[in-house]
């Protein structure tokens, strides 16, 4: 009987080891069991695991701050896996950017600077060659508080009449000048401190205390593509505001007066009576004194302002001296290009056409027909190269110019006087 039970056995086992698909099928009753043990004791609590994490999951996915977090996290866990060098979470702009936030911005901005704007108007004389008779002429401008105490910002052009003469008729200097502050229908007179032409700034002052003075920001921090604002009295109507982004920094203009200087580049609309206006940034922080725009046929959205940081040092000097005190060379002089240079066998650098009676240039020593080769040791072939270095310096410190004469090359120190 115990050896039939054994030669069962043996069958059964080798039934079970003969192919794979034998073995499956071959599972007795109590093998069966051990299976639905693992169900129970495996397979069913992982299951349950999972759709409890899924439920978890999905519950924070609903909470803002969560939600955020595992979504920074499975972001960096994505660029770190792609990528092999450290993604920080600051190089990752999760942050949705809406409507209704920009909107905020501007809206903030706007009432901040408000209060440090005001509209100027200017009254000419106008005496014209066709007329004998003197007629009265207006314009409008803008201007940037930037002291309680009444000093005022604006460009040169909206107050100095010089900027507007023609050969038709000659505009005499402004008879009257009046200020319209922020949310307030009084004028306020005003009295013209100082003017500069060559950076086309003037400061000027109404008889009023507690103003809001403009916040002045650092230009030199500006970047292309942030956002900004021109506020101003544009056309007369009043303080008004339009928005853009920086277009281009350190651009090199001209303005119609051939007044040459960087500026910073704008899609705000800049329209007439905003000169002298301010260009903001999203803090309501001043960057630049808005001054011209290029119009004409398919043109559209360049404006341009001066760097609110090249005007600090003129305002300060126009309201302590009411004028600009500039070092002083005394020369006039021809750029020598290869063209010229070889018509005329100079060498490159710059001619001396004229020289100033009693100027530093002729008490140096210097004469007409020199060419200026080097100054301060640095290579020169423009004028606006010499006023770049002569610029950086202070009225009263010497300058040293290389210079070529007949054929031999002789060195002169230049001690700048003030230009008259």
């Amino acid at each position: 009987m115990e050896e039939n039970n054994q030669e069962k056995k043996d069958n059964e086992f080798k039934t079970v080891t003969s192919t794979k698909d034998s073995t499956y099928r071959s599972f007795n009753p109590q093998k069966e069991g051990i299976k639905g043990g693992f169900v129970k004791t495996v397979a069913v609590p992982f299951l349950c695991g999972v759709v409890g994490a899924g439920v978890v999951v999905g519950g924070c996915i609903g909470v803002p701050t969560i939600r955020n977090t595992l979504l920074s996290k499975m972001i960096v866990s994505t660029v770190t896996q792609e990528q092999s060098n450290t993604v920080s979470l600051d190089d990752i702009n999760t942050k949705l950017i809406t409507l209704s936030g920009f909107s905020d911005t501007s809206i903030s901005v706007a009432q901040k600077i408000k209060p440090s704007i005001v509209g100027i108007s200017v009254e000419y004389s106008v005496n014209s060659i066709f007329n004998r008779g003197t007629t009265t002429a207006k314009a409008e401008g803008s201007g940037v508080i930037i002291s309680s105490d009444g000093y005022i910002l604006t460009n040169n052009h909206v107050v100095n009449s010089s900027s507007s003469s023609s050969s038709f008729y000659e505009i005499e200097e402004a008879s009257k000048v009046t200020v319209k502050l922020y949310n307030d229908d009084k004028e306020y007179d005003a009295k013209i401190i100082g003017t500069d032409a060559q950076t086309d700034l003037a400061v000027i002052k109404i008889d009023k205390t507690d103003l809001t003075a403009a916040e002045l920001g650092n230009s030199d921090a500006v970047q292309v593509g942030e956002f900004c604002m021109a506020v101003g009295n544009a056309l007369g109507l009043g303080d008004s505001v339009t928005s853009g982004i920086i277009s281009a920094t350190n651009r090199e203009v001209t303005d119609s007066d051939n007044n040459t200087y960087v500026a910073i580049q704008t899609d705000a609309a800049i329209n007439s009576g905003n000169s002298g206006g301010a260009l903001v940034n999203s803090k309501g922080e001043v960057i630049g004194i808005n001054t011209l725009k290029v119009s004409g046929t398919g043109v559209e959205g360049v404006g341009f302002a001066i760097p609110i940081n090249s005007t600090k040092e003129i305002a300060e000097q126009l309201i302590q001296y009411n004028k600009v005190k500039r070092p002083y060379i005394g020369i006039s002089g021809t750029d020598i290009d290869e063209d010229l240079s070889r018509r005329y066998n100079l060498p490159l650098g710059i001619y001396v056409r004229s020289i100033e009676a009693f100027s530093a240039a002729e008490k140096a020593g210097i004469k007409i027909g020199d060419v200026i080769i080097e100054a301060d040791g640095k290579k020169i072939t423009k004028m606006d190269e010499l006023n770049e270095i002569k610029n950086t310096k202070k009225i009263g410190d010497t300058i040293k110019l290389k210079i070529s004469r007949a054929n031999e090359t002789k060195e002169f120190t230049v001690t700048l006087q003030e230009q008259p």
